[in-house]
């Protein structure tokens, strides 16, 4: 597994919050739900995403936005439009002044907003909870993604506008995946756009000895790797590969091989029946207490401790 198909295995949505947006001007909506990721696609009309500390972007039909959380943003028809409606944790629309909107404004299936014909419609699908995307592929985006409609040729934002109206059995399940499908495509093709400032692996998986490198790390994290083996394996010296790895990823083999493998750890320690031996095993610490300590030197907190606060922000109960 390449280090992007590794990064990109993470979107994992579990009852993604889904909803198409029927709007008419003027309209501005503030976001405050503190959600890790949004991606929203422009189905009719014209919107902007207005972070608070940068310049705010235009979105066309067509378009599609990820937005990276927790920090507020508002979207709206115009960045001057003052905020009327506020979305805040657990997808509660308010009022500015707390009104709660979210029975007036219903429009039937997974659809909300002024009237049934509005000028704009907006597809937007959030992933609630931190443990449904990782930690490494949010911190490889930018606050705001925008990916014009005429940068690439897919299917799936018109099926996921077809879909998210619907009431099947098993719907749920359906957009769940076909959200995931949705952001990884648009991930995809951000990536490999010049304007993306994709992380020193993404060029790096291309050159002949530290591509290469980077595929064994992440086909195997589980492997007693040191630079020499890797040197041995893509046919340089050891030199020669820390050089060069370096250079290009920005840090060197070993590294980035406990980043990596602390990433998985924090991934796999959600999962409820997930020990941490067995964590520890998987991502290639002899012994729980070397993961422990491994963890707490680069996260600030144990183990034990990030699952019970990932646990905590999931709502679920707390289990040693």
């Amino acid at each position: 597994m390449d280090p992007l198909a590794s990064l990109l295995d993470g979107p994992r949505a579990r009852g993604a919050f889904l909803l198409r947006s029927i709007l008419s001007p003027p309209w501005s909506l503030r976001i405050t739900d503190r959600a890790p990721l949004t991606l929203m696609y422009l189905v009719n009309g014209g919107a902007w995403v207005v972070p608070d500390a940068e310049p705010a972007v235009r979105l066309r039909p067509g378009d599609i936005s990820v937005v990276r959380g927790p920090e507020p943003y508002t979207v709206a028809d115009d960045p001057a439009t003052e905020p009327g409606i506020v979305i805040r944790p657990g997808q509660v629309s308010t009022g500015p002044d707390g009104e709660d909107l979210c029975d007036a404004m219903d429009l039937g299936v997974r659809t909300w907003g002024h009237a049934p014909h509005g000028s704009a419609v907006l597809i937007s699908g959030t992933y609630q909870m931190g443990g449904e995307v990782s930690r490494r592929l949010l911190a490889a985006l930018p606050h705001v993604l925008h990916l014009p409609a005429d940068a690439w040729d897919s299917p799936l934002p018109a099926l996921l506008s077809e879909e998210v109206v619907r009431d099947q059995p098993g719907q749920e399940i359906v957009l769940d995946r076909l959200l995931d499908l949705l952001l990884i495509a648009v991930l995809r093709t951000w990536f490999s756009r010049p304007e993306a400032g994709a992380p020193g692996w993404y060029a790096a998986r291309s050159d002949p000895v530290v591509g290469p490198a980077l595929n064994l790390l992440h086909d195997d994290p589980a492997h007693p790797w040191t630079v020499a083996s890797l040197a041995a394996r893509t046919g340089v010296s050891r030199a020669a590969l820390g050089r060069r790895f370096t250079d290009l990823v920005g840090e060197p083999p070993m590294s980035y091989l406990t980043s990596w493998r602390l990433a998985l750890a924090a991934d796999l320690l959600r999962e409820p029946d997930a020990t941490l031996a067995a964590v520890a095993r998987k991502v290639g610490y002899s012994t729980p207490f070397a993961l422990s300590t491994a963890f707490k030197r680069v996260r600030g907190v144990s183990p034990q401790r990030y699952r019970e606060g990932a646990v905590a922000a999931a709502g679920g109960p707390v289990t040693s």
